[in-house]
């Protein structure tokens, strides 16, 4: 067969940014009954991600009917695409017909992704300034295991335009937005967020495993607010300090901060 480059067509290797949905039980009514309770009264949260199930927080040999997990993400508007698991998770969930994916977690590399994994048992649950609950955790991570880049090599994005509901930005290093992020829109960066108009929508700073990269804005209204994968929703009431007024986010000790901006 000619190896030839064809005209038509390219195949090259790539990374794709993913939702990792870890899931903490195996109690699928319940996991279900969280995820509706959470999302089902913002069916533009997902607005068509796809989402890589992590199994590896499951206890014991406990397997999950991941049929019904595919069907609740899809009533969600998001797409399952594959399954990260440990190797004696990988037989049962194969059968479900998703192919098995690698990856990083939230720090990058593969040695820090099964520390993270043998840590998991006695990590700390996230609590209400996080967003987490018992049953999921979502956060953005590379599906596949890309080589962490440093956003402070990215050149920074300038929007100077409104973002509206359905658009998505994604930069490499930081960014800088002038004008309204509508309820619907989403802003991810790699490095620092910086809003100088109304947040409404979804604003994902360091979401390559950066905990200094921090999200700036002079009126905080958003959907959801995260920084490397800690991340908070518009369900948990902002601090009136901070809630439609300048404010900054930050992450400490896996915790969001939420400050007022004190603008001179």
């Amino acid at each position: 067969m000619s190896q030839k480059k064809s005209p038509r067509f390219e195949l090259r290797s790539g990374n794709v940014d993913a939702l990792l949905l870890a899931l903490k039980t195996a109690d699928i009514d319940a996991l279900r009954d969280d995820l509706l309770s959470r999302f089902e009264s913002t069916p533009d949260f997902f607005s068509n991600d796809v989402v890589a199930l992590d199994l590896r927080r499951l206890e014991g040999n406990g397997h999950v009917a991941l049929d019904r997990v595919i069907d609740t993400l899809a009533t969600l508007r998001a797409r399952a695409i594959g399954v990260v698991a440990r190797d004696d998770q990988r037989a049962w969930a194969e059968a479900f017909g998703l192919p098995l994916l690698d990856s990083q977690g939230r720090r990058g590399g593969r040695e820090e992704a099964a520390k993270d994994a043998a840590r998991e048992e006695g990590a700390p649950e996230a609590g209400a300034e996080t967003g987490s609950e018992a049953g999921l955790e979502a956060e953005k991570a590379p599906a596949t295991a890309p080589a962490a880049s440093a956003a402070g090599t990215a050149p920074t994005m300038l929007i100077d335009k409104p973002l509206r509901s359905g658009q998505q930005i994604y930069a490499q290093g930081d960014v800088v937005i002038l004008d309204l992020v509508s309820y619907g829109a989403e802003v991810i960066a790699e490095g620092n967020i910086h809003i100088y108009a109304p947040l409404r929508g979804r604003a994902l700073a360091g979401v390559k495993g950066n905990p200094d990269a921090r999200i700036f804005c002079t009126c905080l209204e958003p959907e959801l607010i995260s920084i490397a994968g800690i991340y908070r929703t518009a369900e948990q009431t902002l601090p009136a300090d901070v809630l439609g007024k300048s404010a900054q986010v930050r992450l400490a000790k896996e915790k969001l901060i939420l400050e007022p901006l004190r603008m001179k």
